[in-house]
């Protein structure tokens, strides 16, 4: 890995010579792995991404940092038990990673939908090499009060939902005018 174990692994980008003022883990993901989701979703104190690009951010320092329970726990609730956490520690861990490139936030595809592209890159035997990916997130308010949280839509999460049943979110609307259209 490139960064010194103070740096933040999400501000290390290889596209770039090097950062102007890179933020220490502590001042940047720290927080949000240490906190957000060790505590219930409900807890009004729980520190939350205020946008999916951030969010994003900290779940590629938690791949960096093998941190598989946040990546499930920042998972679309309604994907979370889906998931395999076991296939998520061993691909973090077997991954060497060597730093993030956001090439494009568009924080406001729907009310309730953001995507991010982005590029995290990993060193193989033939070098440098980077996965590119869009992803989208969905932001779900919390019913208990007014926050709401930001979410990964996982494509790769095998659902049987027809387009015509409640969305996966919540929100209330039908799956294919929701989060269907982005999955």
């Amino acid at each position: 890995m490139l960064f010194s174990i103070q740096t933040c692994p999400c501000q290390i980008n290889p596209a770039l010579n090097a950062v102007s003022t890179p933020l220490l883990y502590q001042d940047c993901c720290q927080p949000y792995h240490d906190g957000l989701y060790n505590q219930e979703v409900e807890d009004s104190d729980a520190i939350r991404a205020d946008t999916a690009e951030h969010l994003m951010r900290t779940r590629y320092s938690a791949f960096v940092l093998v941190k598989p329970e946040y990546i499930v726990k920042t998972t679309l609730p309604a994907q979370q038990d889906l998931l395999d956490i076991k296939a998520i520690e061993n691909w973090a861990k077997e991954t060497d990673w060597a730093g993030l490139e956001v090439v494009a936030h568009t924080p406001k595809l729907s009310k309730r939908h953001a995507q991010v592209e982005f590029k995290a890159y990993f060193k193989t035997p033939d070098g440098l090499q980077a996965h590119h990916e869009l992803s989208t997130f969905v932001k779900i308010k919390n019913k208990a009060n007014s926050d709401a949280s930001w979410y990964f839509l996982d494509p790769t999460v095998s659902m049987s939902v027809t387009q015509k049943q409640p969305c996966i979110c919540g929100s209330g609307e039908k799956f294919k005018r929701c989060c269907g259209m982005y999955i």
